[in-house]
């Protein structure tokens, strides 16, 4: 039933929306210049490499020496908002109709976090990603990775249909409200380096 979900309302959404992706993607080719899509591989299912696909959000300006200025000089006022207000993530449903995604489940995160992860931490990897998830609707951006990977892991253990129509619901009302967009002192949310194990 989760994957006939993913289906049946990512296939709805990119066609009810097209007419708002086309146009977020002229104003972001407009405001914030080309390639209008962020791409990059992430870890899917089982730590499976695939392509997520993003809205641009911020712009290409770079120092003196051609390296990337950071985050926060780069995130203009308009590439805020696409982020408050999720708008950015919407190209994720093709990830989600191709079967890479699904519409809950934990964050796809960086490929360099993989030998990172705690054998528990990795358990976020048990399913497929999601465009939402309960740690998003539990702090987002504004909580600590572990805090982060327990409600991924929480998630994976209690995973339901139900659950994630909740979450699905609890996810446009934090749209609304716009909470946990960053990390305190951070445009998004700080690098994970790695927990620390007692022994």
């Amino acid at each position: 039933m989760k994957r006939v979900l993913d289906v049946v309302c990512s296939g709805l959404g990119l066609l009810v929306l097209s007419p708002v992706l086309l146009v977020l993607a002229i104003l972001i080719a407009l405001r914030l210049g080309r390639p209008v899509l962020f791409t990059q591989t992430r870890p899917g299912l089982h730590g499976k490499p695939f392509r997520m696909f993003k809205f641009r959000s911020m712009t290409s300006a770079c120092d003196a020496s051609g390296n990337l200025l950071p985050d926060d000089q780069r995130l203009t006022p308009f590439g805020q908002r696409l982020r408050s207000t999720s708008l950015d993530e919407l190209p994720g449903l093709w990830a989600v109709l191709k079967g890479d995604m699904s519409l809950v489940g934990p964050r796809p995160l960086l490929m360099e976090y993989l030998p990172l992860y705690t054998p528990e931490q990795a358990r976020r990897h048990e399913v497929r990603p999601g465009i939402t998830g309960w740690a998003q609707v539990n702090g987002r951006n504004a909580i600590s990775w572990e805090e982060k990977f327990a409600l991924d892991v929480w998630y994976v253990e209690n995973q339901s249909l139900w659950l994630d129509i909740k979450i699905l619901f609890l996810t446009v009302k934090k749209v609304f409200v716009r909470e946990g967009i960053s990390a305190a002192g951070e445009a998004t949310m700080s690098k994970f380096p790695g927990t620390t194990q007692d022994k």
